[in-house]
């Protein structure tokens, strides 16, 4: 790749962030129609050539809309493609061990308000995570324990129903994978780390919002004294 295709490309990336922000100020919503190629290059001043390619770019995760005749359109976000681009970031790079239990520490306290509310409405995901719970339990060797563990940890963010939340769950497999001694190390007694993870579904069944954030604070917490 020649210094000019990394200039342009550089040039594309910036000017998709500048379409970002043109549709957040202007506070358009789903299907309000946006500029054309031509006047999106005559308000940035590029090439029509790098609007194509930041648009292209912004289509791929659902953000804009291209149609014959009907030109440029908000679109809406594809989280599916988004969460598998943002699992490839955290895998790709080495985040150290303090960020991504910060990043998991904001990210399970933060779901469980949510996650209540939906549980009180619906007991099939309290049974859900029984049986998760019933697996860890029965786990043979610590390669199925951590699997199930992850698994527990996943279906918790996405007990909250809250996509933005959800799309960062793939932070768990990079987490799970590349500290896996150390998981090891900090879980211990198998039996007692599954009563563990027993006692924050209770609380969230019984409607302790501040117990269960305590509990999954004080299980997180473990890892650092693994450091």
């Amino acid at each position: 790749m020649n210094d000019k295709t990394v200039k342009r490309k550089n040039l594309s990336e910036e000017v998709a962030s500048r379409i970002k922000s043109y549709i957040i100020e202007n506070s358009l919503r789903m299907g309000d129609r946006l500029p054309t190629e031509f006047e999106f290059a005559e308000l940035f001043g590029v090439s029509r050539v790098i609007i194509r390619e930041a648009t292209k770019a912004l289509g791929f995760l659902g953000i804009l809309n291209s149609a014959p005749k009907r030109g440029l359109t908000v679109g809406e976000v594809d989280m599916k493609r988004v969460t598998q681009y943002l699992g490839f970031h955290f895998a790709l790079n080495d985040y150290p061990r303090e960020k991504l239990l910060k990043t998991r520490m904001i990210l399970e306290v933060g779901a469980l308000g949510e996650v209540i509310e939906k549980m009180a409405r619906d007991p099939e995901i309290y049974s859900r995570f029984r049986g998760i719970i019933s697996t860890l339990e029965t786990s043979r060797d610590a390669d199925e324990f951590i699997r199930h563990d992850m698994e527990f940890h996943r279906a918790l963010i996405e007990a909250s129903d809250i996509d933005p939340l959800v799309a960062f769950n793939d932070l768990l497999d990079v987490f799970f994978r590349r500290f896996r001694e150390e998981i090891l190390e900090v879980q211990g007694d198998w039996k007692v780390n599954v009563q563990g993870h027993r006692n924050i579904i209770d609380a969230l069944r019984d409607g302790k919002l501040t117990e269960a954030q305590e509990l999954i604070r004080l299980h997180l917490s473990n890892y650092k004294k693994a450091d």
